[in-house]
């Protein structure tokens, strides 16, 4: 039973790899060389603890202020047309306390077995780098900490441990944070790694495993007969599989209307750049500037950044230098001249609920999707790829797939 996964990203790798496991056929193809874009434009967190969806209780209220600033965290580029208007407005009606609570259940009880599998993968001879420091938020303010509270109980009761620091309790966590650092909440079981060295390793496994990995093959056309696809086409080559993966990141709503199964997913663009190391214990958020602060050997990466448009990934200068800015308030000692490789950019997939989507894609019975994944691509792509071949291999589908089923997006549903 051979499957053909379309996208060689962190989601079509990592299931890629999971499939030719089991000893299935599989084939993966990217449009342009796999492991870039979103993959390895990313802070590297593997963390549960903060998994709720971007959809929250005052976006709306966060986003119409933000929107006024051009160096601000989020930004939306005004758009009239009717699947932009629908995606936002159907992005504002999630941002409410039930609904975040049941999505970042959902995304808890997908990644429950992340860190086991992640080990894995290393015993596996996959050869990566990865961290089990922690994650510690860092807040200016003791009133956003505080906002957190019920997140920890949700957490708590997934067996994921929290400290809560205040004052100089966070320093002697942290020592290099500055005194403007009013306090923080440390999740010690939660790890950090090179997110381009996971997708090389990814590529390197797949190879011994036999799997083709087919680059430079966008597809142009889906063959579909009744409710099969006989093959995808790129540039007049034909692939033919028993089984098609859609898991093509940021670009997956618009290849979707080649499998006549159109979904809402849109692009929201995130930067990395990596600076001079810093001694830091563990990986911090900068919870009021929104900046991801991972320490990796030899350099310290910082990301960031929300920006709502087109499938657009130019390197906008202002928003990389409040990023970088950003750190200033947080550290002693920090410089905004601490030397940098060239900023990236890469096109998170986002969905209006904020959830991925993940199985059957409508009414093809042999074609499946893993996308939308926004910022928790490395968190929750080892319980995607592992349900996902499940349902493949096995036809079992997860419960821990039913609140990310294509169908609640189906007109009517």
């Amino acid at each position: 039973m051979s499957t053909i996964v379309i996208g060689g990203g962190i989601i079509g790798l990592t299931t890629a790899y999971h499939l030719a496991r089991e000893g299935h056929p599989v084939s993966v193809v990217d449009a342009r060389k796999s492991g870039l874009g979103a993959s390895d434009v990313n802070a590297g967190w593997v963390v549960p603890a903060v998994s709720g969806p971007v959809p929250a209780p005052g976006m709306v209220l966060a986003s119409m202020k933000w929107m006024l600033r051009r160096d601000s965290p989020l930004s939306i580029r005004p758009s009239v047309h009717p699947d932009f208007v629908r995606f936002m407005l159907g992005m504002w009606r999630h941002s409410n306390a039930r609904d975040y609570r049941r999505g970042f259940e959902a995304h808890l009880r997908l990644a429950a077995g992340s860190m086991e599998m992640l080990d894995e993968y290393l015993a596996d001879g996959l050869d990566f780098e990865m961290h089990d420091g922690g994650l510690l938020l860092a807040f200016l303010d003791e009133a956003h900490l505080e906002h957190y509270a019920d997140d920890l109980e949700l957490v708590g009761g997934h067996g994921i441990e929290s400290r809560v620091l205040l004052g100089d309790a966070v320093r002697e966590q942290e020592p290099l944070l500055s005194d403007r650092v009013r306090g923080g909440i440390h999740f010690p079981g939660e790890r950090f790694l090179d997110p381009g060295a996971l997708v090389a390793a990814l590529r390197l496994r797949l190879d011994s495993l036999g799997v083709e990995i087919v680059e430079g093959a966008p597809i142009d056309d889906v063959a579909v007969r009744g409710d099969r696809v006989t093959e995808v086409v790129s540039r007049g080559r034909r692939f033919g599989a028993d089984n098609v993966v859609l898991a093509a990141g940021a670009w997956t709503g618009v290849l979707s209307r080649l499998f006549r199964e159109p979904l809402p997913v849109r692009s929201g663009k995130g930067y990395s750049l990596d600076v001079a190391p810093m001694p830091l214990r563990s990986a911090v958020s900068l919870s009021e500037a929104k900046v991801a602060v991972t320490p990796l050997d030899g350099r310290l990466r910082l990301a960031g950044t929300m920006e709502f448009g087109e499938l657009d990934e130019t390197v906008d200068e202002v928003r990389v230098d409040a990023i970088r800015k950003g750190p200033a308030a947080y550290f002693r000692d920090w410089s905004t001249d601490c030397g940098s490789a060239a900023p990236q950019a890469g096109m998170r997939p986002m969905t209006p609920d904020g959830l991925p989507i993940i199985g059957r894609l409508g009414r093809l019975v042999n074609t499946y999707v893993a996308t939308g994944h926004g910022m928790l691509g490395v968190t929750l792509a080892p319980g995607t790829a592992a349900a996902l071949t499940d349902l493949i291999v096995r036809g079992h589908c997860s419960p821990v797939l039913e609140p990310f089923a294509a169908s609640r997006f189906a007109r009517g549903a």
